[in-house]
């Protein structure tokens, strides 16, 4: 009798620690990126030499309701960047699907925003954005989708956010930039972590992580 008590609470155990395990994020505090290598640094926060750590710079762009849109839309924040365009056939719409999962997620949260780029600023007008909006869902008071000089937009996307996989190999500035990747970025405009847009599991830890960086005091 007595084993077949051990036996059953060994099972229960088993689910609970992995239901705890499977609701936390991997570790208590998220590491800080500077470079493309995504190499992890660690930071108390408050950490002096976070003043002269990599951040997010400045930018200026619009979005998809015509509002001027810049850092200082998300300042003392959290959001996820992204970069796509509104005719991509491929990869885009299954991020776009994605991210809508984090909409979903943090809608009633004020802490939380989207912001995904335009990579051919060219032809995704503000009418563009906003009709591609209208149709997908996306509501404009969570989820910016920005347009804006394409000079910008790529250095953004290359020198900020790191977003390109293809490491050590020289890029013209204006060469096509294309991306799946998703990246966190804290209140102080620093980016805390990197996630691959087309990975379901890959969003859910994303969705722990933000709840993580919530927590951070």
């Amino acid at each position: 009798m007595k084993s077949k008590v051990i036996l059953l609470l060994s099972i229960i155990c088993l689910f609970s620690c992995k239901e705890s395990q499977e609701n936390n994020s991997r570790v208590d505090t998220l590491p800080y990126y500077n470079e493309a290598t995504f190499t992890p640094h660690w930071f108390s926060p408050g950490d002096k030499r976070l003043d002269n750590f990599h951040k997010i710079s400045n930018f200026r762009l619009t979005n998809q309701e015509g509002k001027i849109i810049t850092e200082k839309s998300f300042e003392d924040k959290i959001y996820v960047a992204d970069f796509f365009f509104t005719v991509c056939p491929g990869i885009c719409p299954r991020m776009t699907a994605n991210m809508m999962q984090l909409q979903d997620e943090f809608l009633e949260d004020d802490d939380v925003f989207l912001l995904s780029h335009s990579v051919t600023p060219e032809s995704d007008s503000v009418p563009v954005l906003k009709s591609y909006a209208e149709a997908k869902g996306i509501l404009s008071h969570k989820w910016h989708l920005v347009t804006g000089m394409q000079q910008e937009i790529y250095k953004l996307g290359r020198r900020d956010y790191f977003v390109e996989e293809d490491l050590g190999l020289s890029k013209e500035e204006d060469e096509f930039l294309h991306t799946e990747n998703f990246v966190l970025v804290d209140k102080n405009r620093h980016i805390r972590g990197i996630y691959n847009g087309l990975n379901k599991t890959s969003v859910k830890q994303l969705i722990t992580d933000i709840h993580t960086l919530k927590s951070e005091k």
